[in-house]
């Protein structure tokens, strides 16, 4: 197995973390430093991260209801509570993606950075959907732009489904994960998001799951999680041809 995916299936980062890692120097195979996420490994090959020894875990995969104020990283310095610290699991576990401090709702947990790169990587375009409340009762020429993709400084945003909830209340679909995306395409049309809940990933609903809980996901949910990275690519190759 590749050094990188080894990492990965050991639960130390997703896949592109751990390629970050050993181009650090902070990964030895047998005592050696080394610096190729290509280089074949197995279990009886000491592969170490900072010292410590690395070996494949059980895989798991948590649905998280994340509340506003929690950071989506595996461990945080500051004062601020992480993801991983509302759930009870001895894995090393980490977020599949990100949900900014000031959001709420659904957030993967898992150690399977196969899974994780699957679910992250723009190849694959899972769809993401939010809930937003904004500060304005949007127009529906405004919505319409959403819908095409609005232009932000680092790019213009794929086409995204937009649905109007309430006076203020819009659901929308991306399948891109920018840094605050869905807040900057709302900025991008004049208007400020007041709230913002995500309530699915792929086919995987956030349902009546309290904020603040979560729970580990069953064998047939991951491998809808699994299917709809699939379904995605597909969609995606036969689109370019």
């Amino acid at each position: 197995m590749r050094l990188a995916k080894y990492l990965a299936h050991s639960g130390v980062a997703s896949r592109r973390a751990s390629e970050e890692l050993i181009a650090a120097g902070r990964v030895t195979v047998s005592g050696q430093v080394v610096r190729d996420p290509a280089r074949g490994v197995n279990e009886s090959s000491d592969v170490r991260l900072d010292g410590r020894p690395v070996a494949p875990e059980p895989l798991e995969v948590w649905l998280l209801n994340k509340p506003k104020g929690v950071v989506s990283t595996a461990r945080e310095p500051g004062r601020r509570r992480a993801v991983t610290d509302l759930v009870s699991s001895e894995a090393r576990l980490y977020p599949v993606g990100r949900l900014d401090a000031d959001s709420s709702g659904l957030i993967l947990l898992t150690n399977d950075g196969e899974l994780a790169n699957r679910l992250t990587h723009p190849r694959y375009e899972v769809p993401k959907a939010y809930r937003a409340e904004l500060r304005r009762p949007p127009a529906d020429r405004d919505l319409r732009r959403l819908q095409r993709g609005v232009e932000l400084d680092d790019g213009t945003t794929l086409p995204a489904r937009v649905e109007r909830l309430g006076e203020r209340e819009v659901e929308i679909t991306i399948r891109e994960g920018r840094n605050r995306q869905v807040r900057r395409m709302v900025e991008a049309i004049g208007n400020e998001v007041t709230r913002l809940e995500r309530i699915r990933v792929g086919s995987l609903e956030l349902g009546d799951l309290a904020p603040g809980s979560g729970r580990r996901l069953d064998p047939d949910e991951v491998e809808r999680l699994w299917e709809d990275a699939r379904s995605m690519s597909g969609t995606r190759e036969r689109r370019e041809r």
